[in-house]
């Protein structure tokens, strides 16, 4: 049985639209990864992206792994146990085979699980991504508020002297604190920011038909970066101007021809005021609930980050603002292919980085 090289550490996070991974060497990020993973359509593309990554990384064999997920939500799972347990399967038999020493599924307060241990602990694995985030934060920074948004959902953490703040830990009981919110900037249908919008000096009712996402606001505003733009559009359209802003129009029952460009483009930016307001009013509940001080930071992390300046004016709780990437995140001199592009896949994909940054720390 091969033995581990523990000066690797990949850290993995496997989600229901993406996987995310992170490469370690001596405890610093070499290179960050990320691909399209729909698992609602299929068990299948999970391993499609595991043989990418062992093309990417041909060390894999050798290295040491640390786990976290979100994808046993999807759909395709009876439930989360059975999502969970099928998820670690299929990431057994394709990383560590052979040396079940070499993969660890993050537990939150449980810790670390081997392969056998799974079972037992499925309710602290699943979806404990963030707990990940926040705990490597807590680490490194005295007192503040991890603000991630992402494709699909935010997540509004609090965190002092080490810790991540109050006992919520599954998805239900932060959807009822405001810690989990399923807002993102990529895979959001429009229709779940509101029952109404502002439209030239009216206000309508709002189509709750699956015509447009996020990514259609984002994407018309420049903020979106293209690399995570992902997934097909909401009508499989092409993902140009013309294009989302016809999707933009779909949602209040018009057509692009009917308004011009500058008119789509105010719409896009009501659309982004919309849920600005939304994630702001939960970050206000977040950091009344914990008291945090005037001095917690705000620490931005995830492809939506350059909402987090916003939401924090919104919310009327200024504070000095860190990302994740740059402040938290401990980047190689040599990361490939540079350092600045490796700490902004690091602010996207956070919970890898974590993952393998707390798995590596405790190895030493």
């Amino acid at each position: 049985m091969p033995t581990p090289d523990r000066h690797h550490v990949l850290g993995w996070d496997i989600g229901g639209a993406h996987v995310k991974a992170c490469r370690l060497c001596d405890g610093r990020v070499v290179e960050v990864a990320q691909w399209a993973c729909p698992l609602w359509q299929g068990i299948e593309h999970l391993e499609r992206v595991l043989h990418l990554a062992h093309t990417r990384w041909p060390q894999l064999g050798r290295a040491v792994h640390a786990v976290t997920m979100t994808g046993e939500m999807t759909d395709l799972f009876e439930h989360r146990e059975d999502g969970v347990r099928r998820i670690a399967a299929i990431l057994t038999n394709a990383l560590a085979p052979t040396a079940s020493d070499a993969l660890r599924f993050f537990a939150g307060e449980a810790r670390w699980c081997r392969p056998a241990e799974v079972a037992a602990h499925w309710e602290q694995i699943a979806s404990a991504n963030w707990l990940a985030t926040a705990s490597h934060a807590a680490q490194c920074i005295a007192e503040g508020v991890l603000i991630d948004i992402g494709s699909t959902t935010t997540d509004l953490i609090a965190f002092r002297a080490g810790r991540v703040l109050g006992g919520s830990r599954s998805d239900a009981q932060r959807l009822a604190t405001g810690e989990l919110v399923y807002h993102g900037v990529v895979r959001t249908p429009l229709c779940a920011l509101g029952p109404r919008i502002a439209w030239r000096g009216g206000e309508l009712n709002v189509m709750n038909e699956f015509f447009a996402t996020a990514a259609d606001v984002f994407r018309l505003t420049g903020e979106l970066d293209h690399a995570h733009d992902l997934h097909p559009s909401a009508d499989n359209a092409p993902k140009d101007l013309p294009a989302t802003r016809r999707r933009l129009a779909r949602m209040i029952g018009l057509d692009a021809r009917d308004a011009a460009p500058d008119d789509w483009l105010a719409f896009a930016h009501t659309w982004r005021a919309k849920q600005v307001d939304e994630l702001a009013g939960q970050l206000r509940r977040v950091i009344g609930a914990h008291g945090l001080s005037e001095a917690a930071v705000a620490l931005g992390a995830g492809c939506g980050d350059f909402l987090v300046a916003d939401l924090l004016a919104q919310a009327g709780v200024p504070r000095a603002c860190l990302r994740y990437g740059r402040d938290v995140a401990r980047i190689a001199a040599d990361a490939l292919p540079s350092v600045e592009a490796v700490a902004r896949w690091a602010q996207v994909c956070a919970p890898a980085v974590a993952v393998a940054a707390l798995l590596d720390s405790e190895q030493r």
